[in-house]
């Protein structure tokens, strides 16, 4: 499904940027309510609270400084609250103490059923998984249920208009850092004729190995790429940014890194491939050897 132009209306219940937020779009009969955990309270009196619909919890480790989030929906139950409710027994729940905002999804005519929501669940808990944005918390996957062909193709407007509606209200939990895919072949990073991509190569002093890394510039900044080959040996001047991320990536014990990772300086994502301070507007380059440096001051 193409989309392209859209006019979304936030409205900002509160009067405050960072408190309750309903959000609706043109034409489309779902709508989305931004909710901190302190303000769960206030929204008592939302009947379209009441419904039926999917959620995310939202969190960041303080530790580690690592996006989570949680799958959940919510169906009616016989004291008719659907959403708040499911919302408030997490927020009493010490298992799920971690959240600080929700984001649910329900229909201005209360339209979904058990059918539905379970579907629904089921994709957006894949589509997060595949994003590889957030660490994901459920700990079963949830399943589709019976739903037949002619309900998914349905569902399918709602699915697009729910990603363009969490990004707006903040969290790209469905968007992968880069359109590429990665996880067919550990040689495509080499294939650099696109402009936004950027390789650093040296011999390592440290580990006396060859450094090779990849990074293909974005909106967001700078993704070091799946594949790339890091050194493995901290410098002790090493920036205390990138011994953190470096602590937290994932690779092997050759030092082949397992994922992509956001950077919003090429200075930081190079500093976390080296290991130590860097200098990412010549240490980048493209695919002719033009350092990132020159490539700006054209």
């Amino acid at each position: 499904m193409m989309i392209k132009e859209k006019s979304i209306n936030l409205y900002l219940i509160d009067g405050n940027p960072n408190g309750l937020i309903k959000c609706t779009l043109a034409n489309w009969t779902g709508l989305a309510y931004r909710i901190p955990r302190t303000e769960l309270e206030k929204c008592r009196t939302r009947k379209d609270l009441s419904q039926t619909g999917i959620y995310f919890l939202f969190s960041t480790s303080e530790d580690s400084g690592v996006d989570s989030v949680y799958v959940g929906q919510a169906g009616v139950r016989k004291n008719g609250e659907g959403l708040l409710n499911r919302l408030l027994e997490h927020k009493r729940s010490s298992e799920k103490n971690y959240w600080t905002e929700a984001i649910v999804f329900t229909t201005s005519n209360n339209s979904f059923g058990p059918t539905e929501i379970s579907y629904l669940e089921s994709c957006f808990f894949s589509m997060a998984k595949a994003a590889e944005r957030y660490e994901v918390k459920n700990g079963n996957e949830p399943m589709p249920g019976n739903i037949t062909e002619e309900k998914q193709s349905e569902l399918k407007g709602f699915i697009e208009y729910a990603k363009i509606v969490m990004g707006t209200l903040g969290h790209k939990v469905f968007e992968k850092l880069i359109n590429r895919n990665s996880d067919d072949d550990s040689n495509i990073i080499s294939e650099r004729s696109d402009n936004n991509m950027l390789s650093l190569e040296r011999k390592s002093k440290k580990s006396d190995k060859k450094i090779l890394a990849h990074c293909e510039q974005t909106n967001e900044g700078f993704v070091v790429l799946k594949w790339s080959l890091i050194e493995t040996i901290d410098s002790k001047s090493i920036p205390s940014g990138a011994k953190l991320r470096r602590a937290q990536g994932h690779f092997d014990g050759q030092g082949i890194l397992k994922e992509n990772i956001l950077f919003k300086s090429p200075s930081a994502a190079s500093s976390f491939v080296i290991g130590g301070h860097t200098n990412g507007l010549v240490e980048w380059k493209d695919k002719n050897g033009v350092t990132l440096k020159e490539i700006i001051d054209r």
